[in-house]
């Protein structure tokens, strides 16, 4: 996990950095909870979630990004179109698979994003199983 200043200071929901957008990706419950699920943006490891993280980053703003996440049998996708200084928020959810559990992801709404996030505790980036 992140220093707990670092998830503190993500939850103040600062505006993005000029020219950037804030990308907050999230797992929120304890459904499937021995489940670890890869989440990539554009193509690149964001990190591996677990039960009640989050993710934070600065992205480009006024850009189409897509966030993957790893499921059953092929990742699912999720195309954003960025605006600068906007924060936005990607819930990863964890369903039932024919042999394992699978994963989604979803933007959610600024308000239900920072309800969620701010329960939640900032998982340090990087590290993806595949």
């Amino acid at each position: 996990m992140e220093s707990k200043e670092k998830s503190e200071l993500a939850k103040q929901y600062n505006s993005p950095s000029e020219g950037k957008s804030g990308l907050y990706v999230y797992r929120a419950g304890s459904f499937g909870g021995a489940l670890k699920k890869d989440v990539w943006l554009n193509g690149k490891c964001v990190g591996e979630t677990a039960p009640n993280i989050f993710f934070y980053e600065e992205i480009e703003g006024n850009t189409e990004h897509k966030v993957s996440t790893e499921s059953e049998f092929s990742p699912n996708d999720l195309l954003i179109k960025t605006e600068s200084g906007k924060n936005y928020f990607v819930s990863q959810y964890i369903k039932m698979g024919v042999f394992v559990g699978g994963a989604g992801v979803e933007l959610v709404d600024e308000k239900k994003g920072k309800k969620q996030v701010s329960k939640l505790d900032m998982a340090i980036k990087g590290t993806c199983s595949k």
